[in-house]
């Protein structure tokens, strides 16, 4: 099964036994100074080699000592060569193949005020700083710290080494004329632009193995950047890397000084295979070997880019997150095992921001980072569970007690699985939350979980079955707030309309709540041709997203003709319209439908917990239905309890 992507490939001495490489991702998970490589990141890659990965990336690495970032990894340094060598050993003997990513981060360093931030002209970044230019004297020994590095890179044994020369980091900031405003050999002219990297790459060259692959990251071009970037210009530039014995072409795209910083890391908002347009372009122009990146997400689109010859390895790096034998699961054909990612961006980029967090997680996956604490172990003395609810948390803790051999069984309300997830997965580009809401469905399904559907759990259900355990999983109901006419035929939910249990709605549609729920019913509605009004009583829209949700999801409001009202409470509801408080004046809004989007609270369980006390079982209450929350906090709690049962 996909043939194409799990042929073998030979790039220089390396060989890859299949096509999917999990490029570089920040994971948080450094050690010692702030920079080196730790147990943590070991078992985070150690387990993705054994699930079949072809090769993994080492996030960023810093070249330069003056301007590395505590909090990311740094080869700028040969005392931090055994540490990399560790990385590398552990790496091989799990069978698999790794490559550290060379970098110097420019603006993307000022997360550590200790780090020297270096650009290629006066940036000003307010009204009273800017940064100046680098000096001549400073570019080379930025040039001579590259080929430094991957001599290190190199003696700790990595396979292949990969210059990272996008997402606005330094060779990204001389070679876009949209940054780059010096006026001497290294700014200006395309061609002088480009001599900075060049160079770069020619150190990397000259301090590594003849049959050492070099990878570089590159953006296809610059996305809201005036001046930046062309298509033409990247492959002109990526000719003249091959020629200085660059092997592999990444192609990425994405900018942190725009909005397109979307595309870094693309959230769900995006089309799938975002670069793969662009990248097969730059393939057929230059003759080199490329690999696209962006919401590649299923074996079969991977199989599909291959086989219609528009790339030679394919770049699934997120997917190794959500599941680290995704590889493995693909290859023998399991594909409703697979745990799909599905762009949130929760775990992945929204903790790598967080400073409250450890190190990056997974809304599918919340073992990210935790391989060791978080191992499935089989339980010692197995159990029947009881789990009342079949949405993603029964079905995350079914399919968890299933592998540790206890004996669990659903019993779900409705006539279906998957919950809020299925549900979700209606809104605009939303898809994958319905896959994925599906396929864990069909996972538990095959796995010979025992399903129960149209089957409400209750206190006699209970008392007649007498499980082990029982897990409370039964979700949320939506919040009704207490307003005025509330009550009336023309108000709705947010959940009957993204589920179509209502009749069509038409005209003007008020929605009462701007978080992502409301917004996406908004959206949903116009797209329907609804004249829409989102209010909301905070003073913006889109306050609970993350931060490249929100950006994207803002973007779409934009395209769209949704009317937004903030810092407005809603005081009554009317047969045509709404009353509105806006900083304490009054306001009437037409509304032939109202939508109540104002979130969701528990549903209650207390006669199911009660009951339970009462005969001496067990309960555990996870998910929405102990405080409605987002899914990777539900699915992480569903997992947590499925360890300790």
């Amino acid at each position: 099964m996909f043939e194409r992507l799990f042929s073998p490939i030979r790039i220089r001495d390396m060989e890859l036994e299949n096509r999917v490489v999990m490029t570089g991702m920040g994971t948080r998970m450094v050690g010692g100074d702030g920079r080196e490589v730790t147990d943590r990141l070991i078992r985070y890659h150690v387990e993705r080699a054994r699930g079949g990965v072809g090769l993994n990336t080492v996030e960023v690495c810093s070249v330069d000592a003056a301007s590395a970032p505590k909090g990311f990894l740094a080869l700028s340094d040969d005392k931090y060569i055994p540490g990399m060598k560790k990385l590398a050993d552990a790496v091989h003997e799990a069978g698999g193949k790794i490559c550290p990513q060379l970098w110097q981060g420019s603006l993307a360093v000022g997360s550590d005020p200790d780090a020297e931030i270096l650009v290629a002209s006066k940036m000003r970044l307010s009204r009273k700083v800017s940064i100046k230019g680098m000096s001549k004297e400073r570019i080379h020994s930025i040039v001579k710290a590259y080929g430094e590095a991957a001599r290190r890179a190199a003696q700790a044994g990595m396979d292949a080494v990969e210059f990272h020369a996008a997402h606005t980091y330094l060779p990204h900031v001389f070679l876009s004329g949209g940054i780059n405003h010096r006026t001497d050999e290294y700014g200006g002219s395309f061609e002088n632009r480009c001599r900075f990297p060049l160079e770069c790459i020619r150190a990397i060259r000259q301090n590594i193995p003849e049959g050492m692959p070099l990878f570089m990251r590159i953006v296809c071009h610059d996305d809201y950047l005036e001046n930046g970037l062309t298509e033409g210009e990247v492959i002109e530039f990526c000719k003249l890397a091959g020629r200085e014995g660059v092997d592999v072409l990444n192609i990425s795209r994405g900018n942190f000084l725009t909005r397109a910083q979307i595309y870094e890391i693309p959230p769900i908002d995006l089309p799938k295979g975002i670069n793969v347009g662009p990248a097969s372009r730059i393939r057929k122009e230059t003759g080199m070997l490329t690999m696209p990146s962006g919401r590649i997400n299923t074996p079969g689109f991977a199989e599909e880019i291959l086989e219609e010859d528009k790339a030679d390895l394919i770049a699934m790096s997120r997917a190794q997150l959500a599941d680290p034998y995704f590889c493995k699961k693909a290859k023998e054909g399991k594909l409703a095992q697979i745990n799909y990612c599905v762009g949130c961006d929760q775990g992945c980029y929204d903790y790598f921001i967080n400073p409250e967090k450890d190190h990056i997680s997974c809304m599918r996956n919340p073992a990210v980072g935790e391989e060791e604490e978080l191992k499935v172990q089989a339980a010692e003395k197995p159990k029947r569970v009881m789990i009342a609810g079949g949405g993603i948390a029964g079905l995350e803790i079914a399919d968890i007690l299933h592998q540790r051999g206890h004996k669990p069984a659903i019993y779900e309300k409705t006539g279906t699985l998957g919950g809020q997830f299925v549900l979700a997965g209606t809104a605009p580009r939303k898809d994958d939350f319905g896959m994925a809401g599906r396929m864990a469905a069909q996972k538990a399904m095959e796995s010979g979980i025992d399903i129960f559907l149209n089957t409400e759990v209750t206190a006699e259900v209970i008392e007649k079955e007498k499980p082990d355990v029982v897990v409370v999983a039964v979700g949320s109901v939506p919040f009704v707030p207490p307003i005025a006419g509330i009550d009336q035929a023309n108000v709705m939910s947010s959940k009957e309309v993204l589920s179509g249990t209502k009749v069509p709605m038409s005209g003007n549609v008020v929605v009462i709540g701007g978080g992502l729920v409301g917004l996406e019913v908004s959206e949903h509605l116009e797209r329907r041709g609804c004249h829409v009004t989102v209010v909301e009583m905070r003073e913006g829209i889109g306050i609970d997203l993350g931060h490249m949700r929100k950006t994207a999801v803002q973007i779409q409001l934009e395209q769209g003709h949704i009317h937004q009202i903030v810092n407005a409470a809603c005081k009554e509801i009317r047969e045509k319209s709404v009353v509105l408080e806006v900083k304490g004046e009054t306001m009437e809004v037409p509304a032939d439908y109202v939508v109540i989007a104002t979130g969701s609270r528990a549903k209650d369980s207390t006669d199911l917990q009660e009951c339970c006390e009462r005969l001496g079982i067990p309960v555990y209450v996870i998910g929405d239905a102990k405080r409605a929350r987002k899914a990777l906090d539900t699915i992480y709690e569903a997992y947590l309890a499925a360890l300790e049962i």
